[in-house]
């Protein structure tokens, strides 16, 4: 059955003004109400969804700001570690450099115009990351060329220490002295010296 449309606004027309007004505002209600439910709403929860997706995503960029700053951090301060080291093995020998660095020592006596009674490495004394090795020493030679001996030897690219030195005149008032002393020399300790020692800790636990 087909709805008339003109009839029913005919009816409408013949009531009183109040109930037209009535009507109307049902109607209209009726409309917005639909608008709300059907469109607006949808939209609402769709406008919800998008600004909460756009704050995660604003957070993640933030968040990947402060990891960016922070790994070119990261890269500026492993690259002054790398550098550190480098100069660091510069200064320290490995194992196999140690009979070089000896040699070096020698050399820098006998161009000191020195005389060598005794060039003794003793045992080498394991010190954290690094090996001390200990060198017993004697020569003859006058005052000043023992002290350009020294100087010479503390400006090595190696870290060479000169320590309980004592002169004593090979007689009453010469200027010959015998002079005893201690160097230490130090090398980094190699991978599997390092093993090694991490598998005594284990043992003795």
């Amino acid at each position: 059955m087909a709805f008339d449309l003109s009839a029913y606004f005919d009816k409408i027309s013949k009531l009183k003004m109040v109930f037209r007004i009535i009507i109307f505002a049902a109607t209209l209600i009726l409309l917005i109400g639909l608008y709300i439910w059907l469109v607006y709403m949808p939209k609402t929860g769709e406008i919800a969804k998008t600004k909460t997706e756009i704050d995660r995503l604003e957070r993640d960029i933030r968040l990947a700001r402060v990891r960016a700053r922070n790994l070119n951090k990261l890269e500026m301060n492993l690259a002054k570690t790398q550098e550190q080291l480098k100069f660091a093995l510069t200064l320290l020998p490995t194992k196999s450099e140690i009979p070089n660095l000896l040699k070096s020592i020698t050399k820098v006596g006998n161009d000191s115009n020195l005389d060598f009674l005794l060039f003794g490495p003793e045992k080498e004394v394991p010190k954290g990351f690094y090996v001390e090795i200990p060198i017993s020493i004697k020569v003859l030679g006058n005052y000043h060329n023992v002290a350009t001996f020294f100087d010479k030897v503390g400006k090595l690219d190696r870290i060479v220490n000169v320590a309980n030195v004592s002169m004593i005149p090979i007689k009453e008032y010469s200027a010959i002295l015998n002079t005893n002393c201690r160097a230490l020399t130090y090398r980094f300790k190699e991978k599997k010296e390092v093993k090694d020692v991490g598998k005594k800790k284990k043992k003795k636990r």
